[in-house]
């Protein structure tokens, strides 16, 4: 999407993520959620709990990998911007259908350790459907939590 097809409100949510140290920054009408989690947690909580708020939303994000596509394709995200891509993310984005602005598509996202690909993008790296993803985005959020 060319900056001069955006609107002031989704200019507005690039300029809190990267000026409030938001993670993702959510946009539905004049509705705007900031997330500051690391990962998918925020999304996938927010998907759980409020679904209508990612229908037909705008979401600002730093990182999208393949698991977080997967949160915002079945949310009914309809665009989004993010600061860096992986391919697998993008695939998923266009066979929904979902508007993609990034200035830097990867080839995988990597671990925060540097030590390989992202557990989240590894678990879903098969997975054809963004509702294929779902489960298994669950399964690891959940052996996360602590005790």
């Amino acid at each position: 999407m060319p900056d001069e097809m955006m609107t002031d409100i989704q200019k507005k949510a690039i300029d809190i993520l990267h000026t409030e140290g938001c993670s993702c920054v959510i946009v539905n009408g004049d509705e705007i959620v900031r997330c500051h989690e690391r990962g998918v947690k925020d999304l996938y909580r927010i998907f759980k709990s409020r679904p209508a708020l990612l229908s037909d939303a705008f979401i600002a994000d730093k990182v999208i990998g393949k698991g977080a596509a997967a949160i915002m394709v079945a949310g009914g995200v309809v665009s989004v911007y993010t600061d860096v891509i992986s391919r697998p993310a993008l695939e998923l984005f266009g066979q929904s259908g979902v508007k993609v602005e990034s200035p830097l598509c990867v080839d995988n996202i990597i671990s925060r350790a540097g030590t390989g690909i992202c557990p989240v993008e590894q678990l879903c790296a098969a997975c054809k459907t963004a509702e294929e993803c779902l489960p298994l985005i669950e399964g690891f959020l959940n052996k996360m939590k602590p005790v």
